[in-house]
């Protein structure tokens, strides 16, 4: 089959690491089966294990890609839950880093890592939705409790997670606001149907959530910007991972600082379910076939991106 892989680690240019043709096609163990991958996308760990973060030598070759939605044996229309426990150790991975991931024509994953997909949804869209969409989903419904008539800032409005809480925050119901330091991106963030602002400005009130993936740059504002009780929701450190934690407005204002990542199969439904009812769809930068999966990757790397990168069969 024809796949996309990492054949080398190069820090300096994970690019030239990429590798594109044919290998063999996946052998499932008990309980797993192989999808026919229709959709895929890119997430900013494709690029992170060409450097070789999260990705050893050992594991050399490594087909790359976390998302994807397809059909299984059965021909029924799935998405991929993309972590997956080892069946000798237990022990759990996302896709690409232990075992191969989703560039390519076919992928073998556990039965139980099947969510169905909603007709709704195009593969090209659903693809989009298992890594940065469900961080973001779980950072606003089951970390930050945000429903209709609640408030979020988002922080960093363009990243993958901080774009997809902005589309489904709104879609919530919530009144989102979204910083960012680039004019362009706040106007697309106000297209999405946020309240955009400059990174540090005073919001207009005082939030129940702030989600935050930015980390040093941002992690202040964030603890000012919320209300008493409010909640803030950490899944990123782009800008540094030791920021200043002023605990007297901790405890005097009741707020809560919640650490999490990925989302659990459920989480990734009830999201496909949500983009079913209310017409959430994912932000689609821009679409490469398989063939021209090169093209994609120095898409993404260039950094000109706003929303997800889909690479389709």
């Amino acid at each position: 089959m024809f796949a996309a892989y990492a054949a080398r680690i190069d820090d300096a240019d994970p690019l030239s690491a990429l590798e594109v043709g044919d290998v063999p096609d996946p052998t499932p163990p008990d309980g797993w089966v192989v999808v026919d991958v229709v959709a895929s996308a890119l997430n900013h760990h494709d690029l992170w294990s060409l450097k070789g973060v999260g990705l050893g030598e050992d594991a050399l070759p490594m087909i790359l890609g976390c998302d994807a939605a397809g059909r299984d044996p059965d021909g029924n229309e799935v998405v991929v839950y993309p972590v997956v426990a080892d069946p000798a150790t237990g022990k759990t991975s996302i896709l690409s880093e232990k075992f191969p991931g989703t560039l390519a024509e076919k992928v073998a994953v556990p039965r139980a890592s099947l969510v169905p997909k909603p007709a709704e949804l195009s593969f090209a869209e659903a693809a989009c939705l298992p890594t940065a969409w469900l961080t973001a989903y779980r950072m606003l419904v089951s970390c930050g409790q945000v429903g209709p008539g609640s408030s979020v800032l988002v922080q960093g409005a363009g990243g993958g997670v901080a774009t997809a809480a902005v589309a489904i925050g709104v879609a919530l119901g919530a009144t989102v606001y979204a910083t960012s330091r680039d004019a362009s991106k706040r106007e697309r963030a106000e297209k999405l149907g946020a309240v955009a602002v400059e990174s540090g400005a005073r919001l207009p009130e005082r939030v129940d959530c702030v989600i935050e993936t930015v980390g040093e740059a941002t992690f202040d504002h964030s603890q000012k910007s919320l209300k008493p009780g409010g909640r803030l929701v950490v899944s990123g450190a782009t800008s540094g991972h030791l920021p200043r934690l002023d605990l007297r407005r901790l405890f005097f204002h009741n707020i809560s600082v919640l650490g999490t990542s990925m989302g659990s199969p459920e989480e990734l439904a009830g999201l496909l379910a949500l983009c079913a009812r209310t017409g959430l769809r994912p932000i689609i930068d821009s679409t490469f076939t398989l063939a021209n999966v090169r093209d994609a990757f120095a898409h993404l790397h260039a950094g000109d991106v706003f929303g997800k990168v889909v690479v389709t069969a």
